[in-house]
């Protein structure tokens, strides 16, 4: 079909319904993609001058680079080195700030919601200050036309929205994550809590962002995907190794990363906990920077990345495609 490439068509090029065939042609005619230098395979921070990270995990080959360092001042140090921005998504699972002595349920059991010191609340403006300034160095990293995911429940993700509101973030979209095995509500004076949010955002109004729009309907089943996910929460296989009190399914962040970068494109995690954005990286074939604090939560990660890699994968270098730019394909009927 003119103007459609196998990547940005399939498996879209027709389907019968009854006595009727229906095509999907590009609106316009795709333009010629743009040159695109091969991705470099070498780690992004090993020229960084800072003392402020150690490395875990550097597999050149595959494109993952683990670091355990106070994220702020690690991106503080790449966005004096990269003023024009180096990574074209970041994946952030920030604090929640709801470990407040209350209780839920685990295993069949009542527990009390203590994830650790970092995941207390400090006060609704220290929180948000938090999450203004880790966001602001995000923002100052990204490439120009990148973009951010980030998780969050009640407690926290009103806070995101209004920082990167007020740090000139564009908002794309607000997903929501519904599990369909939540823990019941102890308490009985509230709804089961059962959903997450995950805002989308691109750097600015500028941006001009990329969204692999063909392969999101693909998974939908050939209608356009819709902002409610269902994924149930990470299983058994997902911790062998250990786990994370806010740990995600690779499904959710591998759907981030196909939805809205290339083969080859460069994630980052400031808040890596057990590894999931660098797992959902490897499968997927991008390259990830993964930050993280706490010492037992980067050997969960380490573990995970490296029995994911030399489970079954192979170093990967070929040239990454260029990202559909074209807008959504509309159908026309022939008899």
């Amino acid at each position: 079909m003119p103007g459609c490439t196998l990547e940005t068509c399939t498996p879209f090029l027709h389907f019968e319904r009854g006595l009727r065939t229906i095509d999907f042609v590009p609106r316009h005619p795709k333009k010629p993609p743009s040159p695109r230098a091969a991705s470099p395979r070498t780690d992004p921070l090993k020229t960084l001058k800072s003392a402020a990270q150690t490395p875990a995990l550097t597999d050149d080959a595959h494109g993952i680079w683990l670091y355990r360092g106070n994220s702020l001042a690690v991106l503080d140090g790449l966005a004096e080195q990269e003023p024009e921005g180096l990574f074209d998504m970041i994946f952030a699972d920030p604090p929640y700030f709801l470990s407040n002595g209350g209780i839920t349920c685990h295993a069949g059991r009542m527990v009390k919601v203590d994830k650790g010191d970092w995941d207390k609340s400090r006060g609704p403006e220290l929180n948000h200050e938090f999450n203004t300034e880790w966001l602001r160095r995000c923002q100052k990293v990204l490439k120009p036309n990148g973009t951010i995911w980030v998780t969050g429940t009640s407690h926290v993700i009103f806070s995101v929205g209004f920082a990167m509101q007020q740090l000139g973030f564009k908002i794309l979209n607000d997903i929501t994550w519904e599990k369909p095995n939540p823990p019941p509500n102890l308490s009985c004076r509230y709804f089961t809590h059962s959903t997450e949010t995950v805002l989308w955002a691109a750097k600015n109004e500028r941006s001009k962002h990329c969204f692999n729009y063909a392969l999101m309907r693909q998974i939908a089943g050939g209608k356009q995907m819709k902002s409610v996910w269902r994924f149930t929460a990470p299983k058994g296989e997902e911790k062998k190794f250990g786990k994370h009190a806010t740990q995600k399914p690779v499904a959710l962040v591998e759907r981030c990363i196909l939805a809205s970068t290339r083969e080859g494109d460069l994630v980052l995690d400031p808040f890596l906990g057990g590894g999931t954005t660098a797992v959902a990286a490897l499968q997927t074939r991008r390259r990830c920077v993964g930050l993280e604090l706490e010492e037992n939560h980067l050997k969960i990660s380490v573990k995970r990345v490296d029995h994911a890699r030399h489970l079954f994968l192979k170093p990967h270098t070929a040239e990454p495609p260029p990202c559909p730019d074209e807008p959504p394909l509309l159908p026309t009927a022939k008899s």
